[in-house]
Formats: C-alpha cells, structure tokens, sequence
C-alpha cells in the first residue's frame, strides 16, 4: 500500500510538501504508533463552509475581479476547499456595516413593510458570485442575532433584552418571512438557529433566552410558523453558543414534546475545548445533529502577528470537534478588512482572508491553509474511523470519504518534530511530522493521483 503526504509547515507557509509513503508489513512496532481502523465507523461529515456577512460582503465588493476570483476559488471551487455551505445572519450583527431590521415599524403587525434591501446590498452578491463558483445551490443556514428594537425589553438590538411576550408570534412569522425572501430567489435555506448566543450580552446585536424561554418559543410558536408556511423541512437548531453549557441547554430544551422540533444543537468555539460536552449530547440525544456554526480569533484575545500559534488554537479545535461527533464546520467572517472588520462596534476578529482597503492588497491567513487541509480532503458523506496515538502532542483525526479513500490529518502544534509509526490494517509506515505544521496522508493508489 502505498500513501501521499502533503504538509504545510509553520513559517514556510504557504508551500505544500508532497512525499509518498511506503506501506511495509507490520513488524510488531511498539512505540510512536497512530492507528487507524477503517472498519471502525462513527459520524457522517456532511461539509464545510463559513458565514457570509454583511461585512464579507461589503470587503468582496472591494475587491477587484482577479482578487476575487482567488476568494472564491479557493473557498467554493472542487479543487480547493469544496465549501458547500454558508450561515448568513438575519438582521444586522456586529459583523455588518450598520445597524439594521426588515421591519421597523412597530404597528406593522403583517410585516407589509419588510424590506429585503439590506440583505440585498452586499451578502446577495457574494452568495451569487459563490453558487456560480461551486456550480450549485450553497446550503444556507439563517441565524438571528436580535428581533427588532420594538420587540424586545430593552427597546434596543444591543446590550442583551428580552423578546417581549407579547411579539413572540409576530417574530416567528419576521423569521419565516426570512426564510421565504431567500426561497422566493431561488436560494436554498437547510436549517436555521433561533437565536445567536442566547446568553450573551453584548454590545452588538443580541437577546437573551433561558432555555424555559427557547423551549417555549420553538414549541408554541416557531415551529408552528413554519409548518404554517410550509416550512417544516427546514432544520431548527437550537443553543448556538459556546460547548461548555451545551449538554444542559439540550437536556433543558428537547423533551417528548420538542424532539420532533429540533434537528441538533449548534455551537461556538470560544470557552475552550470542551469536546466532552459532545460525547455528553450525543449519548443523551442519538440521532440528533452537533454543528459548529461560528469559530474565530478575536483580536482582543489573540495576538494578530502570532499566525503559527492562532492558526493551532483553530486547527486543535476543528480536530477534536470532528473526533466527538461535528457533522458540519460553519467558519465565521470568509473576508475581512485588515482591522478584522468593518465592525460596528469594533469587535474585530481574523479571518482567512484578510483585506488591506488602502493598499488593495489581499492576504491569506496562515489559519486558511489548515482550514484548506479539512475541506479540501475529507469530502461531503465522508465517515469518520477509529484511531489510537501514542501521544497528546499530535492532534489526528482520520476519515474515509466516499469513494473509499482514507485521510489522516496530523497537526503538530509544539517546537520539536514528531515521529510517527503510522499503521493501517497490518501495515506500517514512517512519517516525521515538523514542528508547527499540519500534514494530511491520504491513503490511495498514487498512480492515480500523478495522472
């Protein structure tokens, strides 16, 4: 059996290495050992993607037509990266060029006054230029961040408030409305979330839900409103928030009455690792779906200059997400200025791409070339197999897609290089994995891949 490795290594980024590795039997090698077991299956990946937001949109609208074809070749073309998928907010979050809400008027009780036009301005055209990109339909998932200020307790989108009781049947019926606006242009709308961080105050657009609250709203009032509308093929997921409370919220929301209602539960990366929240979910709820729909560095936590470092916080996390039960991969902001904005409250963060309006210069993130590794070689319907390591200091994880290839991601986060003993099946191979460097081995026939 024979295998090609392709790296990408730390500050030689962003060069790819290839190398093809010899299979020999198995000699009885004891030490520095990864195991793979193919026959061991566990989740279906279904794919990867990012969010296209008002501010994505605006910085795509910036670039010029060469710079724009490397975004979205890389991101949505099946050479690269394959995206398939994108959330896209309902209403302004801090991720837009301004405030904003289809409906203002506080006496419109129809919604006859929703307006489409900012949704329209600039994340419609990115999310064109992409399906034409990807040759297809892009999965949306649609998010809210907050109900209209005339909805909620605080007469504000931001600083946290409530949805006032009283609006809870007109903000299923706004939500809906969203949902056929991108419908009735031909989009495709797979599944939505009911609320962005629901716990969260922040100084941007957000509201905040008890689980009691969620439950109630999904039960008497959401999900009656899309089978209503003819809505009840779109997927509802709930939470939408960091790991670490994720188990709980589940347990508190789905119940006999609401299981049918919600599809899974969506989460953030930001309170840490947290991977035993999915084993916790998914022995509780089988059958349910775990995505992760948002993940970044925040400037005011990450130090932007230090690329290899952030790049191994995302990369250690996407990892040990796909090896606990992650069914699908939501990247945040696809593009960005070089501020990590435009942000109307200065909540600047990274991106893969980042844009220097001034200078007309585009740049790619080091955390672009890890994400390439994920989405480029475990394809949709991809299976995830059992491994072993020898050692925490390599993350692996390890699929089989579907037309019976296997890939082992390896990611080296520390200083000193790795060896690894790699065995499939009775075979073993030697592979050295460098410091500050992800490798991803996929198991096939070389002569192939070289014609």
């Amino acid at each position: 059996m024979k295998a090609r490795c392709i790296m990408s290594v730390g500050q030689e980024y962003p060069r790819k290495e290839t190398a093809v590795l010899e299979f020999i039997p198995d000699p009885g090698e004891e030490n520095e050992v990864v195991n793979l077991y193919p026959k061991e299956e566990d989740q279906v990946l279904e794919s990867f993607g990012g969010a296209v937001t008002d501010s994505a949109g605006y910085i795509f609208s910036l670039l010029n037509e060469e710079q724009k074809e490397r975004v979205l070749d890389l991101y949505f073309s099946e050479k690269e990266m394959s995206y398939e998928r994108v959330r896209i907010p309902m209403d302004s979050c801090d991720f837009s060029t301004h405030l904003y809400s289809a409906v203002e008027d506080e006496r419109d009780e129809n919604l006859d006054t929703f307006s489409f036009q900012d949704t329209e301005r600039y994340i419609l055209p990115f999310l064109d230029a992409a399906e034409r990109k990807a040759g297809k339909k892009l999965k949306i998932m649609l998010s809210a961040w907050s109900p209209p200020a005339f909805m909620k307790t605080n007469s504000s989108r931001t600083h946290g408030g409530r949805l006032r009781p009283e609006y809870r049947k007109r903000w299923a019926q706004y939500l809906c409305r969203y949902i056929e606006e991108f419908q009735k242009r031909g989009y495709t709308v797979e599944r939505i979330s009911i609320q962005n961080e629901p716990k969260a105050v922040q100084t941007w657009d957000s509201c905040l839900y008890t689980a009691k609250e969620e439950r109630e709203f999904l039960k008497n009032f959401l999900y009656p409103a899309l089978k209503e509308h003819g809505l009840s093929h779109v997927e509802v997921f709930i939470w939408d928030h960091n790991k670490e409370r994720l188990y709980e919220r589940a347990v508190e929301t789905i119940d006999a009455e609401t299981e049918e209602m919600v599809a899974g539960a969506a989460f953030h990366w930001y309170s840490g690792d947290h991977f035993e929240a999915l084993d916790l979910f998914r022995k509780r709820f089988p059958g349910k779906k775990l995505i992760l729909s948002e993940s970044c560095l925040e400037f005011c936590k990450y130090d932007k200059a230090m690329e290899d470092a952030n790049a191994a916080r995302l990369g250690h996390d996407m990892i040990g997400n796909l090896n606990h039960g992650m069914q699908a991969f939501y990247d945040w902001n696809l593009l960005l200025d070089s501020k990590g904005g435009p942000n109307h409250v200065g909540n600047y963060c990274d991106a893969p791409f980042l844009f220097d309006v001034e200078k007309g210069k585009l740049k790619e993130r080091r955390i672009l070339r890890y994400y390439w590794h994920f989405a480029h070689f475990i394809k949709p319907g991809a299976v995830r197999i059992a491994h072993t390591r020898y050692t925490e200091e390599l993350d692996v994880t390890a699929w089989k897609n579907p037309d019976q290839t296997i890939v082992c991601i390896m990611m080296n986060r520390f200083d000193h290089e790795k060896n690894c003993n790699l065995r499939v099946e009775g075979q073993i191979a030697k592979i050295k994995i460098p410091a500050h460097s992800i490798a991803s081995i996929v198991m096939e026939d070389v002569s192939e891949i070289q014609k």
